[in-house]
């Protein structure tokens, strides 16, 4: 039987490979592990620690498992230790396995011992194992094979035998080394009384391979080296700023994902039974040299932009809740975080491909450009893809946005950081057969995924009464504000999703990310050094928020209307009027709104409503709307981005005298231009240009509003709400950019739901005591301070 109070790292490397591979996985791996060791606390793994592990699936050799099995190996974790762990994660593989492994293990018990002989003495080097039956001994001297057995003896003594020895330990395609032996000759016995084992040494003890002094970046792994040759076999302390480290009594010292507090002086204390010496001293510099330069404390970005997509009412799939809320809730939350945000619910193919052309016009370097996607999705071959509202039935990767093409488009942009958080399923798409050949990722180590779901699984949404969240998001806007890596954020909304009993074995967040360097959406916006560029993406970015002014309408009655614009979303706007006068002998009055262009999306049914909830609006925040107290009727325009001419509607008064019964009518024509994103033309595919950015902008191929200036751009009545702050980086825009892709034909509809491929799990409840409403629903100002009850939710669905 093996030794089983060995560390973890005694395993052969072919074994810690294999059971690297088994830990591998989400639903019983390496965070399992990671959490059930904690058990004993000096095995407790930090975010860092975690952040690392998962930074290993970036590598084509990486390895989250190895990982961690290392980092429980330098903290001196047994076999055993292990073993039990594995046992109580239920892990029965890896359990039958570890236990092969170290049944068969080959340990060296007995290791040849270094000598000082004299000529004609007799020198035996004995090298005892444990193992397997049929263990075999081979010697070498150097590298030259010459003796067999588990004992080597040199006699008579001579010159010719001095030098350095091992013994290699064999049981069919396993084997291990002894520890070398050095033989010395000397000429007499009575000289090697005073003569030391190594020379040049007084102590007995000699470092070989001193520790050297180095710098690296937040993020980087640390590692140092001391090794040293002792008779008995030496042993190690690190000590950091003259302060031991409990927890690194190896030879070697490697600290994953480094911060600023790793900064400093590191030595070794290298001692045996009878000596001790110390390393020479490594200085450790983390970061830039000037750490206290502003430009390193307020972090690199110099513009932040978001693009926010919710597709909700699929044509031929099942409809889904919860993009509306969760688009609106993130896009709150970002705006305090000075992001440019353009939030758009459910677009078609041809309008996800020009809104995203769109949004990487607004990246420039430098730039942190944040795409978050709520909807249908899936991932085949490796590729996550975006699913439009009109995807057919059978839909492919031709009807679809494959989100490692968008990234690798924002590379060419050189951003300073490039977020991508995917709330949508990822299961695999049996009708999708074809294997995407993207182009290389550039390695630009500033890439972070934040996946709502693991691989080939759901992600699910919670329906309330009239408001859904995705639970994805449930638990991110909780987080989102926190002045913390972006990594280390995520890897808490994780933690914060894995203590949720009805998403357990359901859903887990998975982080991906190639982060060098601690950025957050915190970060703060630096003055940019070319403020017309500056200006120029202010504008643009104003241009696809731009609201019709507030205007009064006098009728011939004597009547005075106000007209008025609210921006629930970039591609979503509300229309209210209100009587503002009225003569005395008008008893009754209204303003009522008709006559709208096909192109929008209006339920007639919930337009010139007395409230925005009957209206369709569950989240415009009322503070950008007039007092509730004044009478007013609400029309929610939907889908501006299909908007092909200036918006033209009618507002019809009615009113009614006091000495009459009969109800009389006064129509005036309004037209208000093109409102919000319609701007964009987000409808029309973008014809090409060259790939290379020009040398210059030009701000007359801008569709410049009337007014003179920004502020005056987006109108006195811009919601609070879609506002932002003055961004800071240059860049080139224009309206058509960059080739996109045609709409693909669709299928006709079906009604069926297994038609949608990935085919998607049925509903299931969960107890609802007391079911929220829409009245939940905060500003932006308190957006981080809801509380999100599961306890209160009565339906469960999957995207």
């Amino acid at each position: 039987m093996g030794d089983w109070n060995m560390r973890v790292d005694t395993l052969s490397e072919e074994a810690l490979r294999r059971l690297a591979e088994m830990l591998d996985n989400t639903t019983c791996g390496w965070r399992q592990l990671a959490s059930v060791v904690t058990e004993q606390p000096r095995f407790r793994c930090s975010e860092s620690e975690l952040t690392s592990c998962s930074l290993q699936v970036l590598s084509p050799t990486g390895s989250p498992g190895r990982f961690l099995l290392a980092r429980l190996a330098d903290r001196s974790c047994t076999l055993a230790f292990l073993l039990h762990c594995l046992k109580r994660m239920n892990h029965q593989e890896a359990v039958q396995y570890l236990t092969t492994a170290v049944t068969e293990q080959i340990r060296i018990v007995v290791q040849p011992q270094s000598q000082e002989a004299s000529e004609g003495s007799r020198v035996v080097l004995t090298c005892k194992a444990s193992g397997p039956a049929g263990l075999s001994y081979q010697w070498f001297r150097g590298r030259e094979e010459v003796s067999l057995g588990p004992e080597l003896l040199l006699s008579p003594f001579s010159l010719v035998h001095q030098g350095s020895y091992t013994c290699r330990v064999n049981h069919g395609e396993n084997w291990i080394f002894s520890d070398w032996a050095h033989i010395r000759f000397i000429r007499s016995v009575n000289s090697s009384c005073s003569s030391s084992l190594f020379p040049g040494s007084a102590s007995g003890l000699r470092i070989v391979r001193q520790p050297q002094s180095q710098t690296a970046s937040e993020g980087d792994t640390l590692f140092l080296e001391c090794h040293a040759e002792a008779n008995p076999p030496a042993q190690f302390q690190w000590y950091h700023n003259n302060k031991p480290m409990p927890e690194h009594k190896t030879r070697s010292l490697r600290i994953p994902c480094v911060t600023t507090v790793h900064r400093g002086l590191y030595s070794c204390r290298v001692y045996n039974f009878y000596h001790e010496t110390w390393s020479d001293t490594a200085q450790v510099t983390i970061g830039p040299s000037s750490i206290t330069d502003a430009t390193w404390v307020d972090g690199p970005a110099t513009d932040k932009v978001a693009l926010m997509i919710g597709n909700m009412n699929y044509i031929y799939h099942t409809q889904l809740c919860a993009p509306m809320a969760d688009v609106h809730e993130l896009s709150n939350l970002l705006r305090q975080l000075d992001f440019k945000v353009v939030s758009l619910l459910d677009l078609n193919c041809q309008e996800m491909h020009s809104a995203v052309t769109e949004f990487l016009l607004l990246l420039d370097k430098g730039v942190y450009g944040l795409l978050y996607f709520a909807g249908h999705g899936y991932e085949n071959y490796g590729n996550s893809f975006m699913v439009p509202i009109d995807a057919p039935a059978s839909y492919t990767s031709e009807h679809c946005l494959c989100v490692q093409n968008v990234l690798q488009r924002m590379q060419e942009k050189e951003t300073g950081l490039n977020i991508l958080l995917l709330d949508m399923c990822r299961k695999r798409n049996l009708n999708d057969d074809i294997i995407l050949q993207q182009g290389p990722l550039k390695v630009t180590a500033n890439i972070v995924f934040g996946y709502a779901t693991c691989v080939d699984a759901e992600a699910y949404e919670v329906k309330r009464d009239g408001l859904s969240n995705g639970i994805f998001i449930s638990f991110l806007k909780q987080r989102l504000c926190e002045d913390e890596k972006i990594t280390v954020m995520l890897d808490k909304v994780a933690e914060d999703m894995g203590r949720c009993e009805i998403t357990r074995g359901r859903q887990a967040l998975e982080l991906r990310s190639n982060l060098s360097e601690r950025r957050s959406l915190t970060d703060r916006i630096h003055n940019s050094d070319c403020p017309a560029a500056s200006s120029a993406r202010n504008l643009q970015w104003g241009i696809a928020h731009d609201l019709p002014k507030s205007r009064n309408l006098l009728f011939d009655c004597g009547v005075k209307v106000q007209l008025g614009f609210a921006a629930e979303f970039s591609n979503i706007m509300i229309i209210y009027t209100r009587i503002l006068e009225k003569p005395r002998d008008v008893v009754s009055c209204s303003a009522q709104l008709t006559d709208f262009p096909e192109d929008l999306d209006i339920d007639l049914k919930k337009s010139n409503q007395e409230t925005l909830v009957e209206a369709g609006s569950l989240l415009l925040i009322k503070e950008n709307l007039p007092s509730p107290e004044v009478p007013s009727l609400y029309t929610r325009l939907r889908s501006l981005q299909r908007l092909k001419a200036e918006l033209t509607f009618t507002v019809c008064l009615h009113y009614c005298y006091s000495n009459m019964d009969e109800d009389i009518q006064e129509r005036q024509t309004v037209t208000v231009g093109k409102p919000l994103v319609s701007k964009l033309n987000l409808h029309e595919p973008r014809v090409p240009c060259c790939s290379s950015p020009p040398s210059s902008f030009d701000l007359l191929s801008l569709e410049v509003p009337e007014s003179s200036s920004f502020a005056e751009a987006l109108g006195s009545d811009l919601p609070a709400s879609e506002t932002s702050s003055t961004g800071s980086a240059s860049t080139t825009w224009s309206y058509y950019s960059q080739t996109a892709v045609d709409s693909a034909t669709a299928d006709g509809p079906t009604s069926s739901r297994r038609a949608n491929i990935p085919e998607e799990s049925e509903l299931f409840d969960c107890d609802a005591p007391k079911p929220l409403t829409a009245s939940t629903s905060l500003p932006p100002s308190h957006g981080k301070d809801t509380k999100y009850k599961f306890s209160n939710m009565y339906n469960f669905s999957s995207y």
